[in-house]
């Protein structure tokens, strides 16, 4: 197989998935070498793309790379002066306060790359239908102490058997 930027034999290839569609890049040495990928802190494939084949292969990221030249190009971060270069270069934050201050530049990158900009999590199985169930007797212990309170019994009696029928195993 051929480098995709010189022809040469390819010996490094990259693959990564965009949308459920495999993108794969192949290098020889030589241009592997030069553009940073054995070099752990300097490679982003996205960078890489975006330097040299991202029309070939119809990029990776979308274009969605901040640059220095964008609204906000001269930001630094007050907690550790990290700046958006700084993040362009490494590719990494440095410190939890750049989010913060990055906000507006990362923001249509995290869009493109994930499903949303903010983490919603997930949920252990079974612990939806438990939260519901003590909502639910915390709820019903309301509703009896307010029966009681004002003297309902009859009803103060129905929630009581509730309560047991809900509170079983």
């Amino acid at each position: 197989m051929k480098c995709d930027f010189c022809d040469s034999k390819a010996s490094v290839f990259l693959t990564q998935l965009v949308d459920g569609q495999m993108k794969k890049v192949s290098l020889c040495e030589t241009c592997a070498k030069e553009r940073g990928v054995t070099d752990p802190t300097g490679f982003s494939l996205a960078d890489l793309l975006l330097g040299g084949i991202t029309g070939e292969l119809g990029g990776l990221t979308g274009g969605q790379v901040p640059a220095s030249s964008s609204v906000g190009g001269n930001k630094t971060c007050p907690a550790c002066g990290f700046t958006l270069e700084d993040l362009r270069r490494v590719r990494r934050f440095g410190c939890a306060e750049c989010y913060t201050m990055f906000r507006e530049e990362i923001s249509p990158m995290l869009r493109g790359m994930h499903k949303g900009a903010s983490h919603v999590g997930k949920v252990p199985e079974g612990l939806m239908a438990l939260q519901f169930k003590h909502q639910r007797l915390q709820d019903l212990r309301s509703r009896l102490e307010h029966a009681v309170a004002s003297e309902n019994y009859e009803e103060a009696a129905g929630i009581r058997d509730e309560i047991h029928t809900l509170a079983l195993p």
